[in-house]
């Protein structure tokens, strides 16, 4: 949560009708402000901001506030206490978020949103899935390699990790367009790459869910007894790397079998025709 990334968010909504919003956690020493008076009372200026609250001392100094509600948490029923709350936020920028102080299990955390139409409680059940995300993260990078791509352009300049704020950026330096089209290219073969990954993880965790009690072989890979009824994606990726073409075989009515035996027979004719 920062100046950037909101201003760079509040320009995406006004150059498209796409609407994205930001679920996070703020830091625990948070400051924000109450709306600032309607009118403002003498001359001057009229203020930008109301008081200050520090969000952490609401914990204490508002806890009969707090709401008691049960949510569905990291795969099983929790309590929580939460208290909601729509303040200003940052210097100069005051954009209004929505807060959310919840305690869960004694530990106390301060949930933030963009999207001031959303409850604390969807609010509070989003933030809890960063945890199937960051999951899904490592198993894209250990099994299906989706970051492990080599896409490169020899118009890339020479990014530097520790630039300065008042330095320029590498890339605005570039005039030559067709170097600046490589570049696009570059960067789109990088997301292409990425996103295919994300469809193949995703019909590894629908093989997972739906086919792990009625193929016994995906368990070949345990050297123990299975702790779970749904094997990992790993299980089915290893399963399909060594039986994928023998059920191609078995299947020959399918669509991806025909263009593969398509592909053979094209390959055989070219073959014979240059052998004869």
């Amino acid at each position: 949560m920062s100046v950037p990334a909101l201003e760079r968010l509040n320009a995406c909504h006004l150059a498209s009708q796409t609407r994205m919003h930001l679920v996070t956690k703020a830091k625990s020493n948070v400051v924000a402000y109450e709306r600032p008076p309607a009118k403002k009372p003498g001359r001057g200026r009229p203020p930008k901001k109301g008081q200050a609250v520090k969000l952490k001392e609401l914990f204490t100094t508002r806890a009969t506030d707090f709401q008691t509600t049960t949510l569905p948490l990291y795969g099983k029923e929790e309590t929580v206490q939460f208290l909601c709350l729509d303040l200003l936020w940052d210097q100069g920028l005051y954009q209004e978020l929505r807060f959310v102080l919840v305690v869960h299990e004694g530990r106390c955390s301060i949930l933030v949103s963009t999207d001031l139409s959303l409850a604390a409680t969807d609010i509070i059940r989003l933030y809890g899935y960063r945890f199937k995300i960051e999951c899904t993260v490592r198993e894209m990078k250990q099994v299906t390699h989706a970051f492990g791509y080599r896409f490169w352009s020899k118009s890339m300049p020479k990014l530097n990790r520790f630039l300065r704020k008042e330095e320029a950026h590498p890339l605005e330096a570039l005039t030559n367009e067709q170097d600046r089209q490589r570049i696009q290219k570059t960067i789109q073969a990088i997301e292409g790459f990425v996103m295919c990954q994300c469809i193949a993880m995703g019909l590894l965790q629908l093989v997972a869910l739906q086919f792990s009690g009625r193929t016994a072989g995906l368990f070949f890979r345990y050297l123990r007894t299975p702790s779970h009824a749904v094997v990992s994606e790993a299980s089915v990726a290893a399963y399909l790397r060594k039986s994928i073409f023998r059920l191609f075989a078995q299947n020959p009515h399918l669509s991806i079998t025909k263009i593969i035996k398509s592909k053979q027979d094209n390959a055989n004719v070219e073959r014979d025709s240059l052998v004869s």
